[in-house]
């Protein structure tokens, strides 16, 4: 899909470049006529021209255009609904996995309505990354890497089986193997063209701004490059591979100013959790955030990338950057071709995509950052906002010991082993993660740590698991080639994979005694990693204290090996001297980082690297597999299976009813995430997903991760809200995926069956920021097929209230000032939501409760179904349902 075409206003332009004339849709002609855009957002401007070329008449009018340009009399709190068309759909294999099932299934229900099944097609280029399967099985010894893809194939063969089907029989459809990558630094080094171009209907070629969704939250880290992109659910990403808009109510755009410049020996990663921070505080969840001020120009692209990264953190829809000569920079570092280099350029400047320092845009809300106020943090213990300055670690983590889990702090020992473990110890130090495996300031920085360090002879403390997962195969090229990588391996940070790893939970088992000393003492461990999120139960289940930091304190901390002594002021370790050692002497200098970096990475690495992205080694290679229009599922696997959203499918939807006397599934405090809502992490043995898999002859050994089967809804409806840290307030004191049925304290998913079995529809009460962290879209496909009607919060985060919609799940928001706790909502209250089958969007809707003793009460909800499209895609049971009665009709 280049354009639609209408073009009312004329816009449609021709640009020479290098000689080619390429067609464009020009703000400059459209400000003609609308009024000047030059003050607009980067970001608005995209948007803008995206409806300029998709102007219809019908989904994107003259009016929706100039609600853009009047955006800058409202600065964006006028609210109105706009069919928003990406340029093209990220994946990664947990949440591509189900995208795929979803479009072979849809494939299955075209030919069962007589139509067409080839219709089931993108119609948008996508790329699907293999990065979330890779697990730290093997640790600490040369051949951990060719060790944990060995174990990663075993594991997953009947899902890469899957994805191998789908390249070869879904046309726009690029699988990149395991082993290569994760999906944003790839997107980031060589997908993103920061222009795009295709031929029109007219046999022109047209020039737009690369954009995308992905079905990962941090696809944002692409706006680092000038590229709109962020997270949406898979069902929204399914929808727009199929030519589907995406509904968007236009954003509010919050400028965040940068002056100054970071400080010696400050990192990306420390201004990033500042800037986290900040912005949690102000409030920004829905909006756009863009960075602009004269400190942009002291930040490499790649640091730029890294604020980019971490827009979900901050609550954003993205955290966006204009296009300047270190974009330019950064494309021909990691090899794109001179024209493409050229035609970013050209557009940008003709466009007003590139950077002015001497034109502020305006904005909704503006905020401020001095950088040379930055110092080194880290983040948590239990959230990435929660930022902590380098010298206060331990003192916020021993304030926790105390405030949280109510303990002294002990030490116990080691069964075998001759050293003793305790509260604060740090059992897993990880260099993990797009968000800092992008930014070879910091890597460097890191293999400038494990230098120094081992060339002073120190060494992890042995309770430590250490790892280093980069996003990109370059990383390996540049840290040999600056003779880094020895060191780094001389210290245990031997490479483990190429992939997410310990970032999304897959840090794999801690040693048995280690993991036995824990739990059998109620230890609080601690975990040290680079990554971007750090909540409750995702990084191990055998670590409570989760702290986000850069990578070369990582590599720090895995000496230290506890986080409950300053770090300043006490000695990392002992050096081969006997003399103590601190911080300060294994610590690079900013020239040091600058002159090492300036001798080791270059074009050749990345041209070399990304040559053959979709070839794959010989694993991926040894897969055979035929094309053809609909998949032959397998009997009897428990990682792929047909879908139930399609059963009994008639071209006219059933009729949307009132929601009578709904029982609540489960009632939950603030911050409950979709970690907490979806399958995620390792599968118990007693769960309700454990017990399916061995009634289906799979060996414990052998259920690997949630993740992993999100192609099989059997496995992952049993999961839903079975995290092992979740509580449901309808019980006293029970942490786990518990309810009460009936008076009866059962896993979540038996009880929902129960219900079922009993015709009682259900529903889940929540508090603020309901859905926060990952795009799952397992969260919302969960919560439907348990056979929740409605959720009832405080407030939503962004992608799971529209993955509900899509699902065809209720949202709704207490009003007034009420919650949960005002309304003192129980578990035996009964619920009757009344209006549902005449909605409209965010419109007021009535809750009558019915108490176990007789009484009633109500309430008022707002609905947040927020448009019309969205308010189809409900009605009709969800957005796949109303795809597919689009295409068949």
């Amino acid at each position: 899909m280049t354009a639609t075409g209408q073009d009312t206003l004329g816009t449609r332009d021709t640009l020479n470049v290098g000689g080619k004339d390429i067609a464009y849709y020009s703000l400059e002609k459209a400000a003609a006529k609308l009024g000047d855009v030059s003050r607009l957002p980067f970001s608005m401007k995209v948007l803008l021209e995206n409806l300029l070329r998709f102007e219809d008449g019908v989904t994107v009018t003259t009016d929706d255009i100039k609600a853009i340009v009047d955006w800058q009399n409202d600065k964006g709190k006028a609210e109105r609904e706009i069919q928003y068309r990406p340029a093209r759909v990220l994946l990664q294999d947990f949440t591509g996995v189900p995208c795929v099932v979803d479009l072979a299934a849809m494939r299955d229900a075209m030919n069962a309505l007589g139509a067409d099944a080839s219709k089931i097609n993108p119609q948008v280029p996508v790329h699907l990354v293999i990065d979330h399967s890779v697990m730290v099985d093997e640790f600490g010894t040369p051949r951990a890497f060719q060790d944990n893809m060995e174990i990663e194939y075993q594991r997953n063969m009947e899902r890469y089986d899957f994805l191998k089907w789908g390249s070869k029989s879904l046309a726009n459809f690029y699988a990149v193997p395991p082993g290569t990558g994760i999906c944003h630094q790839v997107n980031l080094e060589n997908i993103a063209q920061g222009v795009w171009s295709s031929e029109g209907a007219d046999g022109a070629t047209i020039a737009y701004p690369d954009t995308c969704v992905g079905t990962d939250s941090h696809t944002t880290m692409v706006n680092g490059l000038g590229v709109l992109g962020w997270g949406v659910g898979g069902i929204e990403a399914e929808a727009a591979m199929l030519g589907q808009p995406v509904s968007m109510l236009i954003p509010e755009v919050v400028g965040f100013k940068f002056t100054g410049n970071l400080k010696e020996g400050v990192t990306a990663t420390d201004l990033v959790l500042t800037c986290t921070q900040m912005l949690r505080a102000r409030g920004v969840v829905g909006r756009f955030v863009e960075y602009f001020g004269p400190g942009l120009a002291t930040l490499s692209l790649a640091d730029r990338a890294t604020l980019a990264n971490m827009a979900p953190e901050y609550g954003a829809t993205c955290g966006f950057f204009g296009i300047d000569d270190k974009t330019l920079d950064y494309m021909r570092l990691t090899g794109r071709s001179d024209e493409n280099i050229a035609l970013v350029e050209a557009y940008a400047k003709q466009q007003g995509f590139w950077i002015d320092p001497s034109v502020e845009p305006i904005f909704t809300d503006t905020l401020e950052l001095d950088l040379s106020t930055v110092v080194p943090s880290l983040a948590g213990p239990k959230r990435p906002q929660d930022r902590v300055a380098l010298p206060e670690v331990d003192d916020v983590f021993n304030a926790d010991m105390v405030n949280t889990y109510k303990k002294a702090q002990t030490r116990v020992p080691v069964e075998g082993k001759d050293y003793d473990i305790g509260d604060g110890d740090v059992t897993i130090a990880a260099i993990t993660s797009c968000t800092n495996t992008s930014n070879p300031n910091v890597l460097i920085a890191a293999g400038l740590v494990a230098k120094k360090a081992n060339e002073l002879g120190l060494k992890p403390k042995p309770w430590v698991k250490t790892s280093l997962a980069p996003g990109s195969q370059v990383v390996t090229d540049y840290l040999e080639k600056a003779g880094l990588q020895a060191h780094l391996d001389a210290i245990g940070f031997n490479l483990v994979g190429y992939g997410c790893t310990t970032c999304i939970g897959n840090s794999g088992p801690l040693a048995e005694p280690i993991s036995k000393a824990i739990n059998e003492n109620g230890l609080v461990a601690a975990a040290v990693i680079s990554g971007n999120r750090n909540f409750e139960g995702r990084v191990s289940p055998d670590v409570r204290a989760n702290f986000l930091a850069s990578p070369p304190l990582v590599v720090a901390y895995a000496l230290k090996g506890t986080v409950i002594e300053d770090f300043i002021t006490t000695p990392i370790g002992t050096s081969k001297d006997g003399e103590a050692v601190y911080l300060k002497d294994i610590w690079p200098t900013n020239d040091e980082v600058a002159t090492t970096l300036a001798g080791a990475v270059d074009r050749e690495m990345f041209r070399a690297r990304y040559a053959n992205v979709y070839k794959g080694d010989a694993h991926w290679q040894a897969i055979e597999v035929t094309g053809s229009d609909t998949y032959k599922w397998r009997a009897g696997s428990t990682y792929v299976a047909n879908p139930p959203y399609f059963e009994g499918l008639t071209m006219t939807p059933a009729p949307v009813t009132d929601i009578i006397g709904a029982m609540p599934l489960a009632i939950f405090g603030d911050s409950i995430t979709t970690d907490h809502i979806s399958p995620a992490g390792s599968i118990k043995a007693t769960s309700p997903a454990g017990k399916w898999l061995s009634e289906h002859q799979v060996a414990q050994a052998d259920y690997n991760s949630y993740g992993s089967r999100r192609g099989h809804h059997e496995v992952m409806m049993r999961g839903t809200f079975a995290n092992i840290r979740i509580k449901n307030l309808m019980l006293d004191g029970v942490e786990g995926g518990m309810t009460s049925y009936q008076g009866e304290v059962m896993p979540i998913y038996d009880a929902a069956m129960k219900h079922k079995a009993d015709g009682t529809p259900l529903v889940v009460i929540g508090g603020k920021e309901y859905g926060t962290g990952s795009s799952r879209d397992w969260a919302a496909k969960g919560t439907n097929l348990l056979g929740v009607r409605a959720v009832i919060v405080e407030s939503f985060e962004r992608i799971h209230r529209s993955n509900l919609v899509g699902m065809g799940v209720l949202p709704l928001v207490f009003k007034d000032g009420q919650t949960r706790d005002t309304l003192g909502l129980k578990g035996d209250d009964s619920f009757t939501i009344t209006g549902v089958a005449d909605l409209k969007p965010r419109q007021d809707v009535e809750v009558q409760v019915t108490r176990a003793d007789g009484s009633t009460f109500s309430f008022t909800a707002l609905c947040r179904i927020d448009t019309v499209n969205e308010l189809e895609y409900f009605l009709n049971g969800g957005i796949l349902q109303y795809v597919l009665r689009k295409l068949a009709a």
